[in-house]
């Protein structure tokens, strides 16, 4: 079946280590560590489960010396591109382009000497290490003060985000260096939608997308598909990242999902989809649900496999998927290609159905 696609925004491309970022590369995903950078052992552990989940590019925090010390070992040893996230400091940005980062995260308007800011494009360009440059609605609110406050609040915030960019990119530009990406987060999802939107008329750097604040997995997950869903589907983001309080593998895991649903990055396991429980569902689909996604954790790329509660949807989605379970009172038929193929006792169906999709991943007839 063909399925309708996403046009992309054209944009230029940046080298970041190995990949490429813009134009027609992939979008990549991206996440950030929450272990000190100092700690090596810690810090690599996460680097090393986030590369293995699919994450592209991993960020890591330097607010101290030690943490630029240690990023020379985190970049030899990382599978993945490592950005240096750095603020307040030109010393520690200089320092972790000099430890070989792949990719520097920088706002401008958190270093008060131009000639600092100058320094390190002169150092990211010997290099070839490209910059983040960001704003965050935050840091725009907050740092207004006094009369500029209310000058400044008198002005639609995603004007507001969009001129400070501006100034910060023209800083970048002056000085010759486009090995740029471009940010602008907020924690609401319509401003951030906004905002990108205007940065995407505005210039073709490739842009990095993200929810600030976003919260837990619940409100997170949501904010952030919201927000960035709605951008992607428009074919704007070039790298994302679902922020989330917590563990960022769950980042990973989710922004994987948005991708694969808008047909933006292929799916390295089974698809798996089911139908919303009711009272006509005699087992217990949400663990039949989980048995078999763990079962086939990185089994079955490309197959859809589909786990029905009853008889009202089953029959009709299983025809569109290569393999299906139809649950009834006591017994589920399994299907393959959209034809019943047998019929097992309900306490045997994540075995039958994993057992068919490795068949048919082996490309097995029924």
């Amino acid at each position: 079946m063909d399925l309708p696609r996403i046009s992309r925004r054209p944009t230029r491309q940046v080298r970041v280590g190995e990949l490429t970022l813009g134009g027609s590369a992939p979008i990549r995903i991206q996440s950030m560590t929450n272990t000190p950078t100092s700690d090596v052992d810690a810090t690599m552990a996460q680097v090393s489960r986030l590369a293995r989940a699919g994450c592209d590019l991993v960020r890591v925090a330097v607010p101290t010396a030690a943490d630029a010390a240690a990023l020379g070992e985190i970049v030899r040893q990382s599978p993945v591109p490592i950005i240096a996230d750095v603020h307040y400091s030109a010393q520690l940005a200089l320092a972790a382009v000099a430890a070989g980062a792949h990719k520097i995260r920088l706002n401008p308007g958190n270093l008060t000497d131009p000639r600092r800011v100058r320094q390190i494009i002169a150092a990211c360009r010997e290099r070839h290490v490209p910059i983040r440059v960001g704003v965050n609605e935050g840091s725009i609110v907050q740092r207004a003060q006094g009369d500029q406050r209310r000058r400044e609040q008198a002005t639609p915030l995603v004007d507001l985000m969009a001129t400070k960019l501006a100034e910060y990119v023209a800083i970048f530009e002056a000085e010759h260096f486009e090995d740029l990406v471009l940010a602008a987060k907020s924690a609401d999802a319509v401003t951030c939608i906004a905002v990108n939107r205007l940065l995407a008329q505005r210039w073709d750097y490739p842009l990095h997308l993200g929810v600030t604040h976003a919260g837990d997995v619940h409100t997170g997950a949501v904010r952030s598909a919201a927000a960035l869903g709605a951008l992607l589907a428009n074919g704007i983001g070039d790298t994302l990242r679902i922020s989330l309080t917590g563990d960022p593998l769950e980042e990973v895991l989710l922004a994987k999902e948005l991708l694969c649903s808008l047909h933006l990055r292929p799916r390295d396991e089974a698809e798996i989809i089911s139908c919303p429980t009711c009272g006509r569902v005699s087992v217990d689909l949400a663990a039949l649900v989980r048995e078999v996604r763990q079962a086939l954790t990185g089994v079955g790329a490309g197959l859809k496999v589909a786990v029905m509660g009853c008889v009202v949807n089953g029959p009709g989605e299983a025809e569109g998927a290569h393999v299906a379970a139809c649950a009834g009172a006591t017994k589920a038929t399994i299907y393959v290609d959209g034809r019943p193929v047998e019929t097992v006792p309900n306490d045997r169906i994540a075995e039958a159905l994993v057992e068919r999709v490795r068949r048919y991943e082996a490309g097995l007839s029924g």
